[in-house]
């Protein structure tokens, strides 16, 4: 079965700091189906694969669960989390909105090396800003042209972003940042029956090589990663591209497969897989 629906991101609210490439703005009312399905709220959401969070995000805002685990390895990204959850989030708010834009004091600050963590996560924000498609994997390059010729500034919205970072400030109490590996963390929680997991790991599987030019942390053993999942006491819903070998291991393990249509980079439509053991609510 597909759902051919393809969900107008602008309709849902932009809770993440990151612009993040492979980023779920775009699933966020199944993850609200999906949670909403439950008898009972869940315990613990954990999202093994963080990234820009925005699936996290949305179920500690809107209160989908008791608590939520947000776990991600890049340790520039998880600069971001850790300071803004860890006690200096109103510092990075304040400093993106204090800082004077221009061509030369970006190239300095990205070419600086931080001496605090905070430094860090400021330093991490500002290059996913004005780098093609908010990449901060090595490679990537400073945006060219950008929206309506605004080049590296057009993805610059201080007073956007200080509102964010303050937002998520205001609820963390209800989150919790681990700097580590999603699949341990999902070995270590899926015997809790009240625990449900996110999985989004990087496309790296089938073929794909997208992974590897957008994510530091690209190599993943997706295999072992279902055996893994098919361990998990609770629930789970997991989203891959749509790939055959994808599909393959789904089956292995009987779990239910859904087709789901998104816009890509270009505005082309593309379908993704929705994985679970019962996907009934959908």
């Amino acid at each position: 079965m597909e759902n051919d629906r393809i969900v107008n991101v602008a309709s849902v609210p932009q809770r993440s700091p990151f612009r993040y490439p492979g980023g779920k703005t775009w699933l966020v009312p199944q993850i609200r189906q999906w949670l909403s399905s439950k008898e009972q709220r869940p315990r613990e959401f954990v999202e093994p694969f963080a990234g820009g969070a925005i699936a996290s995000l949305t179920v500690a805002f809107e209160h989908l669960a008791q608590h939520v685990i947000m776990v991600e390895l890049d340790e520039v990204v998880a600069a971001v989390w850790h300071t803004i959850l860890g006690g200096e989030g109103k510092w990075l708010a304040e400093r993106i909105l204090s800082f004077e834009f221009s061509y030369d004091n970006v190239q300095k600050m990205l070419s600086s090396t931080p001496k605090t963590l905070r430094e860090r996560a400021f330093q991490t924000i500002l290059k996913n800003r004005v780098y093609h498609g908010g990449i901060l994997a090595d490679g990537a390059g400073l945006i060219k042209n950008g929206e309506n010729g605004k080049g590296i500034k057009s993805r610059w919205y201080p007073e956007t972003l200080r509102k964010r970072i303050l937002n998520i400030v205001a609820i963390k109490n209800r989150m919790a940042f681990v700097q580590g590996d999603g699949i341990g963390i999902i070995k270590e929680k899926r015997s809790s029956a009240d625990v449900v997991f996110f999985i989004d790991p990087p496309y790296t599987a089938g073929g794909k090589r997208a992974g590897t030019r957008l994510y530091t942390h690209f190599d993943l053993d997706h295999e072992k990663l279902f055996k893994i999942v098919s361990g998990i006491k609770g629930d789970f819903l997991m989203t891959y591209d749509n790939a055959e070998e994808i599909r393959d291991w789904a089956r292995r393990h009987k779990f239910q497969i859904r087709e789901i249509a998104m816009k890509g980079t270009h505005h082309t439509k593309m379908n993704e897989l929705l994985i679970s053991r019962d996907l009934g609510w959908l």
